[in-house]
């Protein structure tokens, strides 16, 4: 005749999955710290403060070859965080948005910290590049690394086919700009292409000189890896 385990070892069995498991459970309930730190490719171009969030699978930032939402055209344009911001977190796929303060200059680094909790797997990172009218670079949801993971992937920059390039000072804010003898104007141009594509770089039709401020993609490396 088979023996049946005893309520003795039936409740051991369940003390250690339990034990086990509560790493896992408390991770999904405080959440997972992530470190992603964006750095600037390009030679002449700066990287308006960033924007990081996590997600799930069903929201994105864009489509290629659809037309930008209003918040992301804003954030091509002028830099301005606080209405992609406001969007994403009032989305119910989305976990946490937080956003820089500073400039990434060319050749350097800027590290934010955001948290990926239980089902947002996904993560988003987007700036303006400037002096542009409305070029931005954007990493359009990527799956979090895993365990001591650390992904490491280039971006393009992208057009929001909101404003036309013009390369006018009067058309591009910012801070201090050698061919706009101080900061730019920030007005915007209108008469975009209509939809978000690959940006084709500086081509010298307003202020803005090719050789100081074009590039070629990719124009950042972003590097994502788990905390401790």
């Amino acid at each position: 005749m088979t023996s049946r385990p005893s309520n003795i070892v039936c409740a051991l069995t369940a003390v250690i999955a339990i034990a086990f498991s509560w790493p896992a459970m408390a991770d999904d309930q405080h959440g997972r710290r992530y470190e992603v730190s964006v750095t600037n490719l390009t030679p002449g171009q700066q990287f308006t403060p960033l924007l990081v969030a996590t997600h799930k699978s069903s929201v994105e930032l864009f489509k290629l070859g659809m037309p930008a939402s209003t918040e992301l055209a804003t954030l091509a344009e002028q830099g301005n965080t606080a209405p992609l911001k406001a969007a994403l977190e009032g989305l119910p796929g989305t976990g946490q948005v937080v956003t820089g303060n500073n400039l990434t200059n060319p050749g350097a680094t800027t590290r934010l910290i955001v948290e990926g909790r239980g089902g947002f797997r996904m993560l988003s990172v987007a700036a303006m590049l400037i002096p542009t009218n409305d070029a931005f670079l954007a990493l359009n949801g990527i799956e979090l690394p895993r365990g001591d993971d650390v992904l490491t992937v280039t971006v393009p920059a992208y057009d929001s086919g909101s404003e036309k390039n013009d390369e006018l000072c009067v058309s591009i804010p910012g801070p201090f700009f050698a061919e706009c003898g101080g900061s730019g104007g920030g007005a915007v141009a209108g008469g975009g292409e209509g939809f978000v594509h690959i940006h084709s770089g500086i081509h010298g039709g307003g202020n803005l000189k090719v050789a100081l401020r074009d590039w070629r993609n990719p124009v950042a490396t972003i590097t994502i890896r788990r905390l401790r």
